[in-house]
């Protein structure tokens, strides 16, 4: 049941902060198909995610998470084929969550109005502040429970993801940028998502390399078994519109 209240989760508003999305897509390199697609915030024209989370604070943090759900879920709901797959990634913030079944309330009533399934959607967080751990996993549990499909954005650059690990399984680990950047040249980095791609075979997750830019790095990661990445090699985040499948130039290195 989702009706229970919880302290914060009311219908507050944002003010004047409008926004709205861009969307990124993730690949699948061994079928060369779009997996899904990651919504960014953006301002109302575009303008990049740092003029809106800058006005985003205490007294809207709730409400400005709930909001980029809906906005997410509604622009996905008209660009998506709807006989497709695909999945709809959606960051967001654990802090702006008091009560798990309370606070899903707007995002269950946009999906049921849109029809847009739930387990098409994933909800992935990032470590960019500290976080209460037990908090954290009673989040996860719960919208897995739903449904939902759960990530772990920027995997080896927050506070605590290995500890996380030992307490939940997401179904995807997102590793971070600073990872992949240059691993083709780099056999110090390759050797460190060799051993990450290991363990999350062995935890039964799925591993997806984001922030990949060039020919090099993405037959690298290819040569070491990934098979979802995202990155500004296929495509940047396109406002309110979705990317095309990758063309065959792109993916000839890529896919075996």
């Amino acid at each position: 049941m989702t009706s229970a209240k919880c302290h914060g989760c009311h219908e507050s508003e944002i003010g004047d902060l409008p926004f709205s999305m861009a969307f990124q897509p993730i690949l699948n390199i061994e079928t060369g198909s779009i997996f899904g697609h990651e919504a960014l915030v953006r301002g109302p024209n575009g303008e990049g995610a740092g003029t809106v989370l800058s006005k985003v604070d205490e007294s809207n943090r709730y409400a400005f998470d709930q909001q980029c759900r809906v906005k997410a879920i509604e622009l996905a709901s008209k660009l998506y084929d709807p006989s497709s797959s695909t999945k709809l990634s959606i960051n967001f913030m654990p802090n702006a969550v008091y009560e798990p079944r309370a606070c899903i309330r707007v995002t269950l009533a946009a999906a049921m109005k849109t029809g847009f399934p739930l387990n098409r959607i994933i909800f992935e967080f990032t470590e960019n502040e500290k976080l209460d751990t037990a908090h954290l996993l009673n989040i996860l549990r719960i919208y897995r429970e739903m449904g939902f499909q759960t990530a772990i954005d920027d995997f080896g650059a927050g506070y605590s993801g290995l500890g996380l690990l030992a307490h939940f399984q997401p179904d995807i680990v997102k590793l971070d940028m600073q990872l992949i950047r240059d691993i083709d040249k780099d056999l110090t980095r390759r050797k460190i998502v060799k051993s990450t791609l290991g363990m999350l075979a062995d935890l039964d997750i799925v591993p997806l390399c984001e922030g990949v830019e060039t020919a090099g790095e993405l037959a690298a990661l290819r040569d070491l078994g990934v098979t979802l990445v995202q990155g500004y090699i296929f495509s940047k985040p396109l406002f309110e519109a979705l990317a095309s499948s990758p063309t065959e130039e792109i993916l000839k290195d890529a896919v075996a």
